[in-house]
């Protein structure tokens, strides 16, 4: 097992249109006038200060998260072999195919055995571009071959660094996204210090580098920046179709890079569908914002070989039934209140009818199944049924798929960031369904400037967008904690807006009726300034002391089972095991796997039940035949599984195993009725004792305190 330890010394509306954004002086007419020339050469200073301090966060935040991978694991110094070992489950399989085309005699020829791989799975080629999000190792490796960097810098530090320099762009577009929220960049200068001081919850990069969200979390972040950039008013039309561009590319990327990317952008598409409803941003805005989901997804699915999953996914269902639903009804943001909620209520329930039926149909044509463990899970875990599937309790019982803990919620309350996000949130919520409830009435809001001022709540289109959007990432997190990255960041760049925002402390400052303009001015600037100082001085201290604190990686089992591999088995040998480790052996020996942890494939879902029938109460003779026809030579049994203490009973492997196979789990506790007693023992246990029924099967050829390998015999 992996373990850290100490280092050896030594060693708004459509109407909201028309109405003049903060930051820009417009006359009564519409027109807008020029600043001064004052003004615009504080603008530009502005400018140019804000974007120096938003460059320097973005590069202290990766040479921060650097500085703790390398002191975590003291990188620099461990063997090659440990390097790789770090890099634990997926995270390994996915750094695989970028030391597979690294080490290729060309790049047609790495090409080429990720297009027909026979390593991945034994007994089929599969196509790695079309099941797996690898382009970016792929054109990283490229990079690296054709860059003249070999002789100063090794492969692996080429790729983490480059992983490590896309949080700067991560952080950069935090705080671009908060500056132009709230118009002072020094909204964003908070946004970036509470992500940097909330980095256990807003970040996991410094331990998991290739995991995908890491690549496709930084383009999502610029796809926000850009996207509120689109929805301010008075863009100039050269403005917009540059902006539009800036969403595409942002979105084709962050498409690119993680297979979950059509659910996250689904989330995203329901945030534009009822902001468009309510009459909070302009039609014509979100048109093109669901073309562009639509257009990059599929630019994507050509990319990745016209895979089945993207073309069959909710995202594409949903985006065209909006847009077919909007034609067929066209008056739908005409009449009174009742009226235009009953037309309200009829387009909702049209396009899920139309997104379901679409859905089904793809589905039905290209006989998908890719992403049905995703519903089965999501169907058990919000109570709709017990399930005995084997892959929907494998989710379940990971905590990473669990209740966002109650414990996060405290030490975001420690930097601040928890009590600010729920005040503005609470405000902003207020305010859009004042907002939601005039433009559905129908109210008249063309009042006298000074009267509008005075009484008239109004929410600009990019501050509702950046509403909806983390009210449901935020009731993402808190029903998946593995998705609460998705939100933490964001509720970084919309609490920091909401302390600096011009709108929210004077709309806070009129309900308690003692709002005048300076002391809005004073307190936009003042209260964020005694946050940052606050911020900085209770946390700057242990972040020196996280910095100082040295470590060392410390894995000797898997280091010994590993060079054991490499120096005792031929290059073409099969190894079966658990998904986690299997990711490990083909990172470090090259050899061929039966499964792995890329989940998204149905036929590998069930080559994984059946490889884990080693775990399971099976006879050696069926256990012997299950692993014999995927071709493998070798078995590794791991102690933590097999006596697995980490789950509670019910949620451990072999609890799983035995349900489904119809058996009554080990130890004191409930069993469903219709389980019954197993004819075997468990394989695991039993294959130590060395009875002739086992060693008949199984020869083993190497053991240490966490691992036990076994020779199967090639029986005719």
């Amino acid at each position: 097992m992996t373990t850290i330890r100490q280092r050896r010394v030594g060693k708004g509306s459509e109407a909201a249109e028309d109405q003049p954004s903060e930051e820009t002086n417009v006359k009564p007419d519409g027109r807008i006038l020029s600043d001064p020339p004052g003004g615009k050469l504080w603008s530009i200073l502005s400018v140019t200060v804000g974007g120096i301090v938003a460059i320097s966060l973005g590069l202290l935040t990766s040479v921060y998260v650097a500085t703790l991978h390398e002191n975590d694991l003291w990188f620099s110094n461990i063997k090659e072999v440990e390097r790789e070992i770090s890099f634990r489950t997926e995270c390994g399989l996915y750094y695989s195919y970028y030391k597979q085309m690294i080490q290729a005699a060309s790049i047609q020829q790495g090409l080429h055995g990720l297009v027909y791989d026979n390593k991945t799975e034994s007994v089929r080629t599969i196509n790695i571009l079309e099941r797996m999000n690898v382009y970016q190792e792929v054109f990283l490796s490229i990079l690296y071959r054709i860059l003249p960097i070999q002789q100063y810098l090794e492969p692996v530090y080429f790729y983490i660094y480059t992983l490590f320099g896309l949080q700067a762009v991560y952080v950069i577009a935090l705080y671009v996204t908060s500056w132009l929220l709230s118009g002072t960049w020094l909204s964003g200068l908070l946004a970036a210090c509470w992500y940097i001081t909330n980095r256990v919850d807003t970040t996991r990069v410094e331990f998991t580098i290739p995991l995908r969200e890491n690549w496709a979390l930084p383009f999502f972040a610029v796809q926000i920046a850009a996207i509120t950039y689109l929805l301010r008013t008075h863009l100039q039309p050269a403005q917009e179709r540059l902006t539009l561009m800036a969403v595409f590319i942002a979105t084709f990327l962050f498409s690119l890079t993680w297979q979950f990317n059509q659910f996250m952008m689904l989330i995203q598409a329901l945030a534009l569908f009822i902001l468009d409803s309510l009459d909070m941003l302009p039609t014509a805005k979100v048109t093109w914002l669901y073309i562009i989901q639509i257009s990059g997804l599929l630019l994507v699915c050509v990319l990745q070989f016209f895979n089945s999953m993207i073309l069959g996914s909710l995202l594409i269902s949903f985006n065209v039934s909006v847009l077919i639903a909007r034609t067929i009804q066209k008056n739908l943001k005409k009449g009174g209140l009742l009226n235009r909620l009953g037309k309200l209520i009829l387009h909702v329930l049209l396009v899920l009818c139309l997104t379901l039926l679409i859905n089904k149909f793809i589905k039905k044509i290209l006989n998908l199944e890719s992403d049905e463990h995703i519903f089965k899970f999501l169907k058990a875990k919000f109570g709709f049924g017990a399930t005995r599937d084997f892959d929907a309790n494998l989710y379940l019982c990971e905590e990473a798929f669990g209740l966002l803990p109650l414990n996060t919620f405290s030490r975001l309350s420690s930097t601040l960031l928890f009590y600010v996000y729920g005040f503005v949130l609470f405000l902003l919520t207020v305010a859009a369904i004042i907002v939601a409830f005039r433009n559905l009435s129908g109210s008249n809001q063309v009042h006298l400037k000074d009267k509008m001022e005075e009484y008239t709540v109004t929410l600009k289109p990019e501050v509702a967008y950046s509403l909806v959007h983390t009210v449901l990432f935020g009731c993402l997190a808190l029903s998946t904690m593995r998705m609460k990255y998705l939100w933490t960041s964001h509720m970084c760049v919309f609490a920091s807006f909401g302390l600096c925002s011009t709108e929210v402390w004077k709309l806070t400052l009129k309900c308690l009726h003692l709002y005048t303009s300076q002391r809005t001015q004073v307190i936009k600037y003042s209260i964020p300034l005694i946050t940052l100082l606050y911020i900085s001085f209770k946390f700057w201290p242990g972040i020196m002391d996280e910095l100082s604190e040295l470590r060392e990686f410390y894995d000797p089992d898997t280091v010994e089972l590993m060079n054991w591999i490499k120096s005792n088995t031929p290059n073409t040998a099969v190894f079966a095991g658990s998904m986690q480790l299997l990711a490990g052996v083909k990172l470090c020996t090259g050899r061929t796997l039966t499964n792995h942890p890329h989940y998204e494939d149905k036929n590998l879902r069930e080559r994984t039940k059946q490889i884990y029938q080693i775990y399971a109460k099976r006879s050696p003779g069926e256990v012997h035949g299950i692993l014999r026809s995927f071709g493998t030579d070798y078995v590794i049994l791991e102690d933590s599984i097999c006596y697995e203490r980490r789950h509670s009973r019910g949620c451990r492997l072999r609890d799983l195993l035995d349900v489904a196979n119809g058996h009554i789990m080990d130890g004191l506790g409930e069993n469903e009725p219709d389980l019954k007693p197993s004819l075997y023992p468990r394989f695991c246990e039993e294959i130590k004792k060395n009875l002739p029924s086992y060693t008949m099967h199984f020869t083993r050829v190497f053991q240490n305190k966490t691992f036990h390998v076994y020779r199967l015999a090639k029986h005719k």
